[in-house]
């Protein structure tokens, strides 16, 4: 695997050149330093989303919650696991309105 040393995403093998997907660089392969690499072929090209440009409020999921700030009825939320693994996720809201950020643990 050759990662491109200008934006650092994972470059592909094209004939005698390496090619980045992301940027577009160019760099010559050099067998000797391949010899330790993995080859994989013919997997299908994944399509690269752009959501950079969009809020995470319209992404994530919403739930009917109360929001301690503004009283609005509606928050995203999305939930991590930051306790040990035995013990269950963490909640953490944003309010679709005022957009103040929670979290709900259960004890």
């Amino acid at each position: 695997m050759k990662f491109c040393d200008d934006c650092g995403s994972m470059m592909k093998a094209n004939d005698d050149v390496w090619v980045c997907g992301s940027c577009g660089a160019e760099e010559e392969r050099n067998a000797a330093e391949e010899t330790g690499m993995s080859v994989t072929d013919g997997q299908d090209e994944t399509e690269v989303v752009d959501v950079s440009d969009v809020d995470d409020t319209q992404v994530a999921p919403t739930t009917e919650v109360h929001c301690p700030k503004c009283g609005n009825d509606r928050a995203s939320y999305e939930m991590k696991q930051i306790r040990a693994a035995d013990e269950s996720e963490t909640r953490f809201f944003t309010c679709t309105e005022c957009e103040h950020k929670w979290r709900e643990d259960d004890h």
